[in-house]
């Protein structure tokens, strides 16, 4: 069976240049690659299963990821995933989401309004200011319905896992999951860990408090057997030329084991 890349995205908006950010053109050539190329897009579940060795999936694949849950996801990407019927996994912080959705910032006055770039948006954060930053409950559960588009635990707050007592780690882990299946009613299995930071005891206290897989920031593709606690993906480039290539390599399981050795992009 090939291999299966996990492509990170954050941001997909105007700001060409920022930081974690695809612009809105790039990432949809990228998405109708996918599709007009015959790639199949995969939910958590099914990239776990295929992991576990539960289902079995015989066309060249591909998980989708977002991490944060940035307003921008919903204004640039949504629209894109149904266009073309992909798939993809946005893990939510859920602190934020909790701020912004007491906000009460509609879809219409959102797309009137710039979005902030990276750095502007981390400051709007630190001010409270989060409901211009990050999607709220409605844009979530609308993005849920569509059927595409599934949503899993980036902790409460954000902070750096490695950094956290067991107490903390606990609140994080079990609070984010709690408050996720109370307002989408539906099983939070799924966990990724801010800026990738963890240790031994921060897996532990996800295994104690019911997470079924972990998302990780670590290079690499999916493949069946891999550690479904520790399981790797591919940041992505603003950059179509870039995307075609990493597909044709990281689906191949020979060409994905060299590039990945022999490279760091």
């Amino acid at each position: 069976m090939s291999p299966i890349p996990a492509f990170m995205y954050h941001h997909v908006n105007p700001h060409k240049g920022d930081m974690v950010t695809v612009s809105p053109d790039v990432f949809e050539a990228q998405m109708r690659f996918l599709k007009e190329t015959g790639y199949r897009t995969l939910s958590a579940d099914e990239l776990i299963g295929f992991i576990c060795g539960d289902i079995v999936i015989k066309e060249k694949a591909v998980l989708i990821t977002f991490d944060d849950g940035y307003l921008d996801n919903y204004v640039y990407v949504f629209s894109v995933l149904k266009k073309y019927n992909i798939k993809a996994t946005i893990f939510i912080v859920t602190d934020w989401v909790e701020k912004s959705s007491e906000a009460g910032v509609g879809s219409l006055e959102l797309k009137t309004k710039e979005l902030p770039n990276h750095e502007d948006g981390k400051r709007l954060i630190n001010e409270g200011k989060t409901s211009k930053v990050i999607m709220n409950l409605n844009m979530i559960k609308e993005m849920q319905e569509s059927g595409l588009v599934e949503f899993y635990s980036h902790t409460m707050s954000h902070k750096k896992c490695d950094q956290l007592s067991e107490m903390e780690l606990y609140e994080e882990l079990s609070g984010s999951k709690i408050i996720i299946e109370k307002r989408l009613i539906k099983t939070c299995q799924y966990l990724c860990w801010p800026y990738g930071r963890y240790n031994d005891t921060a897996v532990k206290i996800a295994k104690d408090t019911g997470h079924k897989a972990l998302f990780t920031t670590n290079r690499g593709v999916v493949k069946a057997g891999s550690d479904p606690f520790a399981i790797n993906r591919i940041v992505v480039k603003d950059s179509v030329a870039w995307f075609k290539k990493r597909m044709l390599l990281y689906t191949n399981s020979f060409a994905a084991k060299i590039y990945l050795i022999s490279n760091k992009g």
